[in-house]
């Protein structure tokens, strides 16, 4: 009788002994559950931005990967350079004022371009026959296999004059290089050895 009541409490033992590990176990999975969701929650979190609308009402904006835009701001750096560079009004204010936003975004190789159409005259000759010179960029093409990342650009320009509107077209090549941001240079890049592979007339068409 002595021996059947320890073997009871020896298996009463081994039952407590395993509810308890069983109750470890469900509260360590438990644990773990709500610690990885805190995280994942806390993740969420830091992928929104918080903005203040002109000091009224808050949004939220979403953050993304820088990476992932790369291609897009590379891109739009190019786009915004052929258009400040080749929009040209009959005014040397205007003129100096776009090519030295232009400046920011590229190296000497357009300025040089500048200085060379400065001492030819073109510019003096945008403005004494009173011609509006403005640019299309059809497509920018880029190959992110490889750095400096290479560029080319395809657009139309546009020559309007009192009589006629003389359409051209234009091809650039260059390379692209990353850059510290900045108000003068939004998208974090450089251009280099910029080059105008044609620049040629297709139509004149008379107004």
């Amino acid at each position: 009788m002595e021996f059947k009541s320890l073997r009871n409490i020896e298996t009463s033992f081994r039952q407590l002994r395993l509810f308890l590990l069983v109750f470890a176990g469900l509260c360590a999975l438990t644990t773990g559950v709500v610690v990885w969701n805190s995280f994942r929650f806390a993740e969420a979190q830091r992928q929104k931005i918080y903005v203040l609308d002109k000091g009224k009402s808050l949004m939220v904006a979403l953050s993304q990967d820088m990476a992932q835009n790369r291609p897009v701001e590379a891109r739009e750096h190019v786009r915004r350079f052929h258009e400040l560079f080749f929009t040209l009004s009959p005014d040397k204010v205007a003129i100096e004022g776009n090519v030295r936003r232009a400046l920011f975004l590229c190296d000497e190789s357009a300025f040089r371009y500048y200085k060379d159409w400065q001492e030819k005259g073109f510019y003096n000759r945008i403005i004494s026959a009173n011609i509006h010179q403005s640019i299309r960029v059809d497509s920018v093409t880029c190959d992110f296999n490889r750095y400096p990342y290479q560029m080319k650009t395809y657009a139309r320009q546009y020559l309007t004059r009192a009589s006629n509107i003389t359409e051209r077209s234009l091809v650039t090549r260059c390379s692209l290089i990353n850059s510290g941001r900045s108000d003068n240079n939004p998208h974090g890049f450089m251009m280099e050895q910029f080059t105008i592979l044609e620049n040629r007339d297709l139509r004149t068409v008379e107004r």
